[in-house]
């Protein structure tokens, strides 16, 4: 779909993008085959979509997945959105918040049982980047892969390495591996954005990095680690866990941690060395932890 072709179906709806929903369109059709290619799907595939806008995208993932979910927020897409998909019997648009739904609820309507052979593609503005990731990881049945489309800073900050770790970057990599795939130029989108976007695949990890039962518990002590970049993590967990100096650096002394290191150096086995550690705290100290 290119620029003159979604400005003319704007205008026909009389219809303008929404800023305030991060609304910009991917016009671009080599970049669009670039976030296609990234997703590397196969036939029998199904695809859940969120932000269609357009459909501009939504098109190239019809052609090769077996269904497309796609989800979208703006109710005003919706009419233009189901124009331009009509030739497409293997799409259904759900008109929502993706966040106030259940992504595996949404693939399990088009699949028996719960199946973790789908994908998810997404052109996601910044203001929803964390909680739409956590939403789709958490899932009860979380796809095989996801490609994001977001502001090229943010998908580098997700890609870090251990030295400029963030709480978004551990967020994502406990439960699998990211990469850029491409980059793609403001121009691309209509309208342009103020930044350059790049894509991104997370490939899930069968299992997380962390048990299950130990995931609330690490995002409280990761959430309190990273609450003040320039302190010691010794301090940073005294404050965000309400222990005292010497029970924290306790605690890292335990895992194998200097006290004296700050969240971002840490490696993901550390981080799971300090909850195992945490963990063996007696049944009336864990209770400050929460």
């Amino acid at each position: 779909m290119t620029h003159s072709e979604v400005t003319s179906l704007l205008r026909r709806y009389g219809l303008r993008p929404r800023k305030g929903l991060g609304q910009n369109f991917l016009v671009d059709e080599a970049a669009l085959e670039r976030v296609v290619g990234a997703a590397e799907i196969q036939p029998e595939q199904t695809v859940l979509e969120i932000g269609p806008g357009l459909g501009g995208l939504t098109r190239l993932l019809a052609e090769q997945a077996r269904q497309v979910v796609c989800v979208e927020l703006d109710p005003a897409l919706i009419p233009p959105l189901q124009e331009v998909l009509q030739p497409y019997h293997n799409v259904r648009i759900v008109q929502g918040d993706i966040l106030d739904l259940d992504p595996s609820a949404l693939i399990i309507a088009e699949q028996s049982g719960c199946a973790s052979d789908y994908l998810v593609v997404a052109n996601i503005p910044y203001y929803i980047t964390s909680a739409l990731m956590r939403h789709l990881l958490e899932t009860r049945c979380p796809p095989e892969r996801l490609v994001l489309t977001l502001q090229r800073e943010v998908a580098e900050r997700i890609c870090a390495a251990a030295g400029d770790m963030s709480l978004l970057a551990l967020s994502v990599q406990v439960y699998g591996e990211p990469e850029i795939h491409a980059h793609i130029p403001a121009g691309a989108f209509y309208p342009p954005p103020k930044v350059d976007s790049a894509v991104i695949r997370v490939t899930l990890r069968p299992e997380s990095l962390i048990p299950k039962t130990q995931i609330p518990l690490f995002f409280r002590l990761a959430k309190a680690g990273f609450s003040q970049k320039r302190k010691t993590l010794r301090n940073a967990l005294a404050g965000g866990m309400h222990w005292s100096s010497a029970e924290a650096a306790q605690r890292l002394v335990q895992a194998g941690i200097d006290p004296m290191r700050r969240a971002e150096t840490l490696e993901l086995a550390e981080w799971r060395a300090l909850v195992a550690a945490v963990e063996q705290l007696s049944p009336q100290d864990h209770q400050h932890t929460g």
